[in-house]
Formats: C-alpha cells, structure tokens, sequence
C-alpha cells in the first residue's frame, strides 16, 4: 500500500514539486531567520564571553546591559578586594574612542583597557604578537576583523597619493594610529567575537586605556573578580552587593541580562518573529493547499482502495507517509540551504548562529504543517463513498 501510495504521490511532478517548494521555503525561512536573530543576540553579550577568566563581574547598580557603562571611583576596586573569598579582582575600562585614520577619517572603536600586570581581561586569541607585547610603549592590539577592514590603511602610490580603486591594506604589526589624538603602536592582532554594533576591538593596558580616554572623574568601568578554589560563586556575588554596595553578577547572569535588554527595548525580536511567522504562513498556505488539491486529484484512486476492502486507517496511514516524504525532503531541502547561507555569511558582517534548537523548531514547524495538510485532506478521504469509482 505504501508503494502505491508513493507512486500517487509523485505522479503528479507539478504537485509534487510543488508541495516540496513550499515546505523548503518554510524550513529555510524558519531556519535562516532564527539563526540570524540568535546571532544577532549572542553579539550583545560577546564581549562577556570573550572574557572568560573572571567568574563575577561588579559594576554600578544602574547598568542595565555591557555597554550601558556607568564608571566607578579607582577606590571601589580596594573595596572589592577586601570581601573574604575572592582570589583577584582587577580592574578593566572599556569605552568607545575615537580613533584617526591614515586618510583623515575617523572612526569609533570599542577600547579595552586591562590589568597592566597580570593582562586579564585580554582577548580570547591571539593571531600575531603576544599579549605581554601590551607592555611596549603605546602598544595596542587590533582584532583582525577591524584591522582589515574600518581601520585599513589606504593604499598610496611612490608619490605617497592614494591609489584610485585599490583595496585597503589591512593593519599589520608596527603601524600606528591615533586614539583621541594620542599615538597607539599596533603590537598584535587578535580574534574576538563580533560586537553588537560592529566596531572594530582596540585592547591596551589599563593605564594606557584610562590616557586615551577622555579625562572624567571615574574612568573604572568594571571590575572583574575570580573566586577562591571551593568559594561558592553566587554566595560571593550576594556578599559583594552587601559589603560594597555595588551590583555583582555572575557571567552568565550578565549575558542574560544583557541579552533581556535588548529583547524589550528594541524592535529585533519582532522584526524577526514576523519574518519568522510569515516563512510559516506561506509554507502552510503553499503545502496545504497543493496537498489537498492533490488529494482530489486522486480521490478516484482512494474510493478504488475503498472499494477494494482498504479501511480508513489504512488510508490515514498512506496519507501520513506522502506527508511524511515531502515533509522529510523539505526539511532537508531547506535546512541545507540555511546551512549554506550561514558558511557563506560566516565571511561577512552578518551574523548567524545555527543551534540544534533551532533545527527542532524547524521541525517541529514542518511536521505541523505536513500534518495540518493531511489532516485537511484526510477528512475529504475519509467521507469519500466507495462508490464514486464507477461514476463518470
């Protein structure tokens, strides 16, 4: 039965293939879409991420995201050092500083400041150079996404002239740059997760960090703070609000925290939500309505069974297979193209983050949609008389 039942199903290529187009294009809809949003709202938190050494991040009571800085007194730092069950807590700036270009353009960057003596809080992978290179005399160090591209050089001629439609060269090790009109030395290139607003990630020692800003009262941004071997963490967190006064997180509570900012004070998630329901709306509308025109197409071929002896579930069971088949083909039609796009945005600016999750959400959209559609045909079948084989 389930051999005649594929045969009938693609029997018919133009509904065949029609069904199956639809059902793509939901799978790659649904996928693609939620794989953007989840990227986009990883980039919210990367920079946490990225700085994986401490355990609890302290800051101003009113910082409601990682770029929402509201600076500390350097004598809150002494503070924190002194509640019982912390290891090391050392300071860390991070700011937006404008830097110059060869060609005279500027551009924002996010600059990391960190611990001048142990260099925690330092980027997550090094390319070239070392960390340790930060102690050297106005040394900076540049992720290479941003080397390459916002804080390129532009390419000159013998005649030092910029050259007319010649692609930008990136920065290497031993080119400078100004940051707030104070000389930087690019020591070393690093990898860091994208930011949310794709600056380029300038990283130098603390006290360097805290010259290239501009001047203000309090420059201490955050203060990182590990935990002693065998020291509860979220016990450690609540004794530092109490000694200090100051909000205490640990990392991944400020990931979330970060992350439930911007779900409720911007639109992202539901621009993408729409984008989202719209692949499931079309998928359905496409898959349901082929599906049942389908079935009428071959409601003759059903009351034959019928007359034959074939019972309704038998029939539910030949319908659910068809379904199942385009339902599976779809789904990889359309999960594999996702797929592809996201190697290919992996080059770009885009983001794009692809979770087992969202491939559950996938298919669990896809079979409600196969489903839905056999259900709507099913109930043709299953009021179909026997009899309408010998009419016409």
């Amino acid at each position: 039965m389930y051999s005649v039942a594929f045969k009938m199903l693609v029997g018919d290529r133009a509904k065949y293939f029609g069904i199956i187009m639809g059902l793509t294009f939901a799978a790659l809809l649904i996928t693609q879409q939620s794989s953007i949003f989840i990227g986009l709202m990883t980039r919210t938190f990367g920079f946490i991420t990225d700085t994986s050494q401490p355990d609890i991040w302290v800051m101003d009571p009113k910082v409601q995201f990682v770029d929402d800085i509201k600076p500390l007194q350097d004598t809150e730092l002494l503070r924190v050092r002194g509640v019982e069950g912390i290891e090391w807590a050392m300071p860390l700036y991070k700011g937006i500083i404008r830097a110059r270009l060869d060609n005279g353009n500027f551009q924002q960057c996010i600059v990391v400041g960190i611990d001048d003596a142990t260099m925690i809080g330092g980027p997550p992978e090094m390319v070239e150079g070392s960390l340790s290179d930060l102690r050297r005399a106005d040394g900076v160090i540049v992720d290479e996404v941003g080397a390459r591209t916002r804080l390129a050089k532009t390419p000159l001629d013998e005649a030092g002239n910029p050259i007319p439609g010649a692609p930008p060269v990136p920065l290497k090790i031993g080119d400078s740059l100004e940051l707030n009109d104070k000389r930087a030395v690019v020591v070393g290139i690093c990898r860091v997760g994208r930011t949310f607003q794709s600056q380029p990630v300038i990283y130098t020692t603390y006290s360097r960090a805290t010259t290239f800003a501009p001047r203000e009262r309090k420059l201490l941004s955050f203060i990182l703070v590990k935990a002693k071997a065998g020291q509860d963490v979220a016990e450690l967190t609540r004794r530092i609000e109490q000694t200090t006064g100051l909000m205490a997180l640990e990392k991944w509570d400020f990931s979330v925290k970060t992350y439930q900012y911007f779900m409720k004070y911007t639109g992202i998630p539901i621009n993408f939500g729409i984008a989202v329901a719209l692949g499931f709306l079309v998928g359905t509308a496409i898959a349901g309505q082929t599906f049942y025109n389908f079935t009428l197409d071959n409601l003759r071929h059903f009351g034959a069974l019928k007359a034959m002896g074939a019972s309704n579930i038998r029939l539910l069971g030949m319908i659910l297979f068809q379904a199942l088949i385009v339902g599976l083909i779809g789904y990889g039609l359309g999960v594999g193209l996702a797929s592809c796009f996201g190697l290919l945005a992996g080059r770009t600016e885009l983001s794009f983050r692809l979770l087992w999750q969202t491939l559950a959400l996938t298919g669990g959209a896809i079979t409600f949609i196969c489903m839905l559609s056999a259900t709507i045909s099913l109930v043709k079948v299953m009021r179909l008389e026997p009899a309408i084989v010998f009419k016409g």
